[in-house]
């Protein structure tokens, strides 16, 4: 019990984890810093300070509004859309039990993005949209449940297996794909073009308006997902043992995969396809904190948001003035990684 402080109400108690504790502040201080530090850097260098001090309101008007209207709002994209694909990813490898299991190998942001972009392509009309832009997450949204459901009722066969459960999404993932494409060439060139660099995971040309459309979807999910935290660690133990212990196995299942399902949909709908995220993020925080999801979600979100503040920065820093979609650098991450899992799970 000492790697555990005990706190009690008169109403409630419960668990923390120190080194959860721990690392979790550690990180967001690490997040913290990197989200200034992105906003120091671009066309025009800035210090940390300046950042602040524009940040609380005090700096100069000038860069008050390079800080403010020309990078925050993508920085904060990035941030919650890194932290949704993460938390995501560590839902779906808690209930599939597979550590290969991600929304982007499974084919729900593939599926998110299919609908994405046929949004994109049926409702432009030379280089606007015929509907409102707020539609836009809906569509995603819509398209990673469609997804999520149509992998749920191929893969049954008297219960979830996890390998049926992959195999089913990867092959599903491939179909999106072809349709996506397909999607594209039959589109308008300048919803073509717009469509082939979000979905290689991009948040340039984010703006407060996308900010507050995609922050509701992460704080009305965040609270239900803490108050489930435990059936997760209930669910990771197998079907078996989970319905020993009186646990309704496919009802959580289902609540939990529609959670995940959504966090994924939304973060593509203002980020774009960034992929390995929910992969990656995942296992670094198991390694850092284990399984326990009290531990692991904070953890893997705050790991999510720094990968892809850090991609975003890379991306118009390194090949500037030319920028490179964040989801390049994951996926340069990524795969290697991907490969790795794959000859370490290989039996």
């Amino acid at each position: 019990m000492k790697k555990f402080a005990s706190i009690q109400t008169k109403k409630v108690s419960f668990l923390l984890h120190k080194k959860g504790l721990m690392v979790s502040l550690l990180l967001a201080i690490v997040v913290i810093s990197a989200i200034v530090g992105s906003l120091s850097i671009g066309d025009t260098l800035l210090s940390p300070l300046e950042v602040i001090a524009s940040l609380i309101g005090t700096g100069d008007p000038g860069t008050s509004l390079i800080v403010s209207e020309f990078r925050l709002p993508r920085i904060l994209i990035a941030t919650i859309a890194g932290a949704a694909l993460a938390l995501s990813g560590s839902i779906l490898q808690g209930v599939v039990r597979n550590p290969l299991a991600s929304p982007d190998m499974l084919g729900i942001t593939h599926g998110a993005g299919l609908a994405a972009v046929a949004f994109i392509t049926l409702f432009s009309s030379g280089r606007q949209l015929n509907v409102s832009i707020h539609y836009l997450p809906v569509a995603a949204v819509t398209g990673a449940i469609l997804m999520a459901i149509l992998i749920y009722i191929l893969a049954w066969s008297k219960g979830i297996s996890p390998v049926r459960f992959i195999l089913i999404g990867v092959g599903l993932m491939s179909a999106a794909q072809a349709l996506t494409s397909l999607m594209i060439l039959l589109g308008p060139i300048y919803a073509a073009s717009q469509a082939t660099i979000w979905l290689t995971g991009s948040v340039n040309g984010s703006s407060w308006n996308d900010v507050m459309n995609l922050l509701p979807w992460f704080i009305v999910l965040l609270p239900l997902l803490v108050i489930i935290t435990r059936q997760l660690n209930v669910q990771a133990l197998g079907d078996d043992v989970a319905e020993s212990v009186g646990h309704a196995v496919q009802k959580w299942r289902i609540a939990l995969l529609l959670i995940s399902t959504v966090l994924a949909g939304s973060a593509v709908a203002f980020a774009g396809a960034i992929g390995f995220v929910g992969l990656i993020a995942p296992h670094i925080a198991r390694r850092l904190v284990g399984p326990s999801a009290g531990s692991l979600l904070p953890v893997a979100s705050l790991l999510g948001s720094l990968l892809v503040v850090l991609a975003d920065l890379a991306g118009r820093t390194l090949f500037a003035p030319m920028e490179v979609p964040a989801g390049v650098f994951t996926a340069a991450i990524g795969a290697p990684y991907f490969i790795y899992l794959l000859l370490k799970n290989h039996g």
